[in-house]
């Protein structure tokens, strides 16, 4: 039997590229990082302030907005300092906390875009009731309700990874604390907590989306007995930017977790990329620019800075 020993610290393998690339690529992280930043912060931003996008969908969109960057920023930037810095070790504590918030944030999303959905069931299906039905009240608490249902999803299956046993192997075949890639470097059964994540990941995943696939399915329905066309472009337009967000989001994470374990590494890395990087850098311009209320209010709000400016200068 190997020695159990107490493990201070993990490395992350994350990519292998050449030397002479790691600088480029850090780059490239960054950028999209503060990219995802700053468009996701607009958005926020442009929602508070306007009036006119008081509503229940934006409201769930900024909230979006915020999980997208608390869920980046659990990442990228320990994999932008691995590249600066060459250094790719992460602290025991550090690798559970970043797979814990890493695990909450992303069921706590999928969750709110099933409520998101629901929103545009209501607002297509049932429209002479949407204000009443989605009331303050109840869009604040299916808010809390999706942080609460990431926060309860993950906090038994990080007890249990807290508690397994670690080696002398310390090297994690992933570029973040992937909770499986973690328990596999465990030198007990973990057969258990294995099956535990595939089920909470299957039920989080498969039950929102089970709630999105028939929200959708009565707005199909509901669109395609609309007989003027210029409506039934208007309200295809509505879902269409949730949709998208949708499937790639959906996508990649039940490629990743909801399917039988020994895949390879490499592709669950790459998929993996796509859930941390891609998805939320395309979010929020996804959103904005297909959302004609967030693309007016963003020009009155250019508009108002450059005449700002421009009154300043000739001061």
């Amino acid at each position: 039997m190997r020695n159990q020993t107490t493990v201070a610290e993990f490395i992350l393998i994350g990519f292998l590229y050449p030397c002479h690339l790691e600088c480029l690529i850090a780059v490239g992280f960054l950028a999209s990082y503060l990219l995802i930043l700053s468009a996701n912060i607009m958005i926020i931003t442009i929602i508070l302030l306007d009036r006119h996008l008081h509503s229940p969908m934006n409201f769930f969109l900024w909230n979006l907005s915020c999980l997208e960057i608390l869920f980046t920023s659990s990442v990228l930037p320990k994999v932008i300092a691995s590249f600066l810095t060459g250094d790719r070790s992460i602290s025991y504590l550090a690798c559970i906390t970043q797979c814990y918030f890493y695990f909450l944030l992303g069921c706590s999303e999928f969750v709110l875009l099933a409520v998101m959905s629901y929103d545009r069931y209501v607002a297509i299906c049932n429209p002479l009731c949407y204000t009443m039905i989605m009331n303050a009240q109840l869009c604040f608490q299916l808010v809390v309700g999706s942080w609460a249902t990431g926060l309860l999803a993950t906090i038994i299956p990080i007890i249990l990874v807290i508690t397994l046993p670690f080696c002398n192997a310390n090297q994690i075949d992933h570029f973040f604390c992937d909770g499986l890639a973690l328990v596999k470097l465990s030198c007990v059964d973990t057969s258990f907590v294995e099956l535990l994540i595939f089920m909470m990941s299957s039920a989080i995943l498969l039950g929102s989306l089970i709630l999105i696939v028939v929200s959708y399915t009565y707005i199909v329905a509901t669109i395609f007995r609309i007989t003027s066309h210029s409506g039934r472009n208007k309200a295809f337009s509505t879902c269409s930017s949730h949709f998208i967000i949708i499937t790639m989001g959906y996508g990649s994470c039940i490629f990743m977790y909801v399917r039988p374990s020994g895949s390879d590494i490499s592709l669950n890395k790459l998929v993996a990329l796509l859930n941390t990087v891609v998805t939320p850098l395309m979010s929020p311009f996804i959103f904005s620019m297909r959302n004609q209320q967030m693309k007016d209010s963003l020009r009155a709000a250019v508009k108002r800075s450059m005449n700002f400016s421009r009154k300043h200068m000739n001061v």
